[in-house]
């Protein structure tokens, strides 16, 4: 295992900053997710300095800590009726160039493989294929929202395409951490027990995955594809 250049941790902790300000966007500067956010940033740093997410294979992943809270939040926008409306009222444009984040995402997964905290199935060269959300993000932008050439079908299919692409990236990835340790025994997954790269399960991922479920829900609602949508309060 090497020691990581500094730009590579500089270039994940920009990822993030992008995430988060691409969905602030979408939701029209909404001030609550800023909160909420923000909170969950500040404390996910103070335990990913404190060590207490280190992934070995004698101690069981803390991986439910760092996506139960944001899954359990995503689950409850869509169950109750003001959750509903925030998402009614997301920018299906905006929540689509999220997506080209995931460009940087497999940047850095690379290089964390080079360096070898992370095996070569978690990267473009291996098994995980998120890429081509990231490639396919601006194109899926522009010619759907600008140019307005893509039907509601084709941004839907595309959309659950992109999901299954995230979800095969996170399978991997949790396969591939020491314990249980199933997929790269030899170079284990020990990046996301570390920080800021633990940001990725806790701030990222919920972000993409919500996103795409958000954009699926409002397309199939027949909500405008407006480049830039009404601000709400």
């Amino acid at each position: 295992m090497g020691h990581l250049p500094f730009y590579v941790s500089l270039l994940f902790e920009l990822t993030v900053a992008v995430t988060i300000y691409l969905f602030y966007r979408a939701a029209h500067a909404s001030k609550t997710f800023l909160v909420i956010v923000t909170s969950w940033v500040v404390i996910q740093v103070i335990l990913g300095l404190s060590g207490f997410y280190h992934l070995s294979k004698d101690v069981p992943p803390k991986l439910p800590l760092l996506v139960g809270p944001p899954t359990a939040l995503i689950i409850i926008l869509f169950l109750i009726k003001k959750g509903r409306l925030f998402i009614d009222r997301l920018s299906i444009a905006n929540l689509t160039l999220i997506h080209s984040v995931a460009l940087l995402v497999e940047t850095v997964l690379y290089f964390l493989f080079v360096y070898k905290y992370v095996p070569k199935a978690m990267t473009f060269e291996g098994s995980n294929f998120d890429i081509l959300s990231g490639i396919t993000a601006p194109i899926i932008f522009y010619f759907g929202f600008v140019k307005k050439q893509l039907n509601r079908t084709v941004l839907i299919a595309w959309n659950l395409l992109c999901l299954l692409l995230v979800i095969n990236a996170s399978r991997v990835a949790v396969l591939s951490m020491p314990n249980p340790g199933l997929i790269g025994a030899g170079q284990p997954d020990i990046a996301l027990g570390l920080f800021p790269y633990i940001l990725l399960p806790a701030v990222i991922v919920p972000i993409v995955l919500f996103s795409h479920l958000a954009s699926i829900r409002n397309l199939i609602l027949q909500k405008p594809l407006n480049v830039q949508s009404p601000e709400t309060s």
